[in-house]
């Protein structure tokens, strides 16, 4: 595989599992399209590869992932025109205007490629450890099945500190239940691993420590399965969460999610397609901490 700028991809068992880590721990490997881009590339080659059974999706430093890079100087010069300028900020729709411009690129870039990924013909398996938060959670949901640390925590706060109605890939009502996902969106609280296990969200919880290691040998017993059988068994799932309604959901959830970006940029008057403080809600970068939610108090303390 190739060499890659911001993950990094380790194989095992003669080439059977591949781990993919995400690779910006100073960034908290916040997303920035660099990262996406080459994500898209190294699940791609793993797919491809026919000695892969089990994929790892995994993260470098204290969290698997803070969501997606909105303030980054990396991050803001791959949109802007000049020498960092990412190739694929100028196709896909990013030659385009307005509302166009945004809903075609996170099509591409947000959307389509977590679905993509949800589809993958071979196993994956998300490695979780610290905070998932916002657009963490949609690596983390493309994946068949999620192991984690015994410290992690799950929220999505760009309802309560960007005005914004969740992720582009909306599985929220899937993985937390429709009340669950009403609360964490409207609080911008957390639930912790042990809550995500009872719900069904998490297969299993490692220390720390251990992580990396049990989440192989769970990936190996994975491994041990017949490839036609564990690829059926994916598809009959995945065909019957579809018939449920998943992937309608998505499409109509990713459709409100462009509406509400272009309701801000036509509010604000700097046109950016989220809320700020001028609206009601706190400045993403100082705003009060991410807390667990509690069944017994409005808020919990920090």
């Amino acid at each position: 595989m190739s060499d890659y700028r911001f993950l990094k991809v380790s194989t095992y068992d003669d080439g059977q599992i591949v781990r993919i880590s995400l690779n910006r721990p100073e960034q908290r490997n916040a997303q920035n399209r660099g990262m996406l881009v080459e994500l898209d590339d190294a699940f791609g080659a793993a797919e491809k590869d026919d000695t892969v059974r089990v994929i790892i999706l995994a993260g470098e430093g204290k969290m698997f992932s803070s969501g997606h890079d909105i303030g980054s100087k990396r991050a803001i010069s791959e949109y802007l025109p000049g020498p960092d300028q990412h190739p694929t900020a100028s196709i896909n729709g990013g030659s385009r205007d307005g509302a166009e411009k945004t809903m075609l690129q996170e099509w591409h870039y947000f959307f389509q490629n977590t679905l993509r990924w949800r589809n993958l013909r071979k196993i994956t398996v998300a490695q979780v450890h610290g905070d998932v938060f916002s657009a963490g959670l949609m690596l983390m949901w493309a994946c068949d099945l999620i192991v984690g640390s015994d410290d992690v925590r799950f929220a999505d706060v760009v309802g309560t500190r960007l005005g914004m109605c969740g992720m582009e890939y909306f599985g929220h009502p899937w993985e937390f239940g429709p009340r669950k996902a009403k609360e964490l969106m409207l609080t911008g609280d957390a639930i912790d691993i042990h809550e995500a296990h009872r719900l069904g969200m998490v297969s299993k919880v490692f220390g720390r420590d251990e992580l990396a290691a049990k989440t192989l040998e769970f990936a190996r017993r994975i491994a041990a399965v017949p490839t036609m059988a564990a690829l059926l068994i994916k598809e009959s799932v995945n065909q019957t969460q579809d018939n449920m309604g998943f992937y309608t959901s998505l499409q109509a959830c990713f459709t409100l999610h462009q509406l509400n970006h272009s309701h801000w940029s036509q509010v604000r008057q700097d046109k950016r397609p989220t809320a700020g403080p001028e609206n009601g809600v706190p400045d993403w970068r100082d705003a009060p901490p991410v807390v667990v939610a509690e069944k017994g108090t409005v808020r919990a303390p920090h």
